[in-house]
């Protein structure tokens, strides 16, 4: 069906050029480099057919592939992004084919001894037989979410190429910056105009998503003050011990180390200080939104305490929303979760439902009005050294994009 080295060449195509995002720069896109594969990606859309191809200001790409049917059925989206991500240099990618894999240890660079080994990274058994891409041990790969990518625009050219295969207006969006939460800030649904989306952004073969997690960030400042330490009785206060103290309070197993499922968290990733003023940066999560509040009171309670013993202001707490559980949005249409666990079954996937525990671009857009769950695209171990990604999987995420838009024409038509 989906020709396998044609996909190949066009992952690897992609993958090559560093769209690494920026955290620190407000600006669309976060990095001048994502510009560089959204327009090698706008020249490629026009080239295999795609209608109103528009690459706008902020390094969005839109493109329509037209009905081949008479009847109106749904508009259907598939959304992608373009970054990858600032945790892991994506400057030289050079990726590394390992085809027939046959469950042995994968030595991905020999020089400096960084292996891929199945007995630490068990999923790699489910992928005996297979052509498994890998980085060479020095960047990431780029699969989250250049697999998405590929999926999508291999999808499009197959439809295209075939028009036997009925559906309705099929539109697709590539995003910058999704990688430091800003993907869906300046997306416009009215402009996108689908009556639902999918993000091709997951991880293993079969994954389907609907939930993830509620998300803040939180900057605590804890005043102090120095004083010579000879003589300080009395009058030093070290806000380092006093940080030590707010960590102390927090619950010792609600951190990323010894959570799973749909259990919360608090992660404290940043610290800077020194005796008169330290911060502390924490992301708080939860998928219940109670539970999210009450995580976020805490925090407030134990900088009030603070503050009553001290009877002045020594601890501040900045909290900030981030994003929002999207179950909330898609529970009234689980029709098109519904649609895509069919075809998985269809096509001889078993779906994995299960919550995300991160973010997607998914639940920002369902809270601005497109409904948007999130399928697999077929990568492991994101965002670092480790990263790889199974030909066989990039191939079942396609014929899921296919399938979809051909159900919803048969659903519906």
């Amino acid at each position: 069906m989906i020709d396998k080295q044609h996909l190949i060449n066009r992952f690897l195509s992609y993958v090559v050029i560093d769209t690494t995002s920026d955290p620190e720069n407000s600006a669309f896109p976060s990095t001048e480099k994502q510009w560089v594969l959204a327009k090698m990606l706008e020249k490629e859309l026009i080239k295999i057919g795609m209608q109103e191809v528009e690459l706008d200001e902020n390094c969005y790409l839109m493109a329509t592939l037209p009905s081949n049917i008479s009847e109106n059925v749904p508009i259907i989206g598939f959304i992608s992004h373009i970054d990858t991500s600032p945790d892991f240099s994506g400057t030289n990618v050079n990726p590394q084919i390992i085809e027939n894999y046959q469950g042995n240890d994968i030595i991905i660079n020999e020089a400096e001894n960084i292996i891929l080994s199945p007995n630490y990274f068990e999923d790699l058994q489910e992928y005996i037989g297979q052509t498994i891409i890998t980085t060479d041990g020095t960047t990431l790969l780029g699969a989250d979410d250049k697999a998405g990518i590929t999926e999508i625009v291999t999808a499009m050219e197959y439809l295209m190429q075939h028009p036997e295969i009925k559906h309705g207006k099929i539109r697709i969006c590539f995003t910058p910056d999704e990688e430091v939460g800003k993907g869906a800030h300046l997306f416009d649904v009215e402009k996108f105009g689908a009556d639902w989306a999918y993000t091709m952004d997951g991880s293993q073969i079969g994954e389907l998503e609907y939930e993830n997690f509620n998300a803040a960030s939180a900057v605590v400042t804890i005043k102090g003050k120095m004083v010579h330490p000879g003589y300080a009785k009395g009058k030093m206060i070290n806000s380092l011990l006093l940080a030590t103290d707010f960590i102390n309070a927090l619950p010792t197993l609600e951190i990323p180390g010894k959570t799973e499922g749909y259990e919360g968290f608090f992660h404290l990733h940043d610290v800077t200080g020194s005796v008169e003023e330290t911060k502390l940066e924490f992301i708080i999560r939860d998928h219940d939104f109670d539970q999210f509040e009450e995580r976020k009171y805490l925090l407030q309670k134990i900088a009030f305490d603070m503050n009553e013993q001290f009877q002045n202001t020594v601890v501040l707490v900045d909290i900030k929303n981030q994003y929002f559980n999207m179950k909330k949005m898609i529970t009234p249409v689980m029709h098109i979760v519904d649609i895509a666990e069919e075809v998985m079954i269809d096509l001889g996937i078993q779906p994995i439902i299960k919550p995300i525990r991160g973010g997607t671009d998914g639940s920002q857009l369902s809270f601005k009005g497109l409904p948007c769950p999130n399928i697999f695209a077929g990568g492991h171990n994101f965002h670092g050294r480790y990263e790889y990604v199974p030909v066989e999987s990039m191939i079942k995420a396609t014929e899921v994009i296919i399938g979809i838009a051909q159900k919803v024409a048969e659903k519906y038509g």
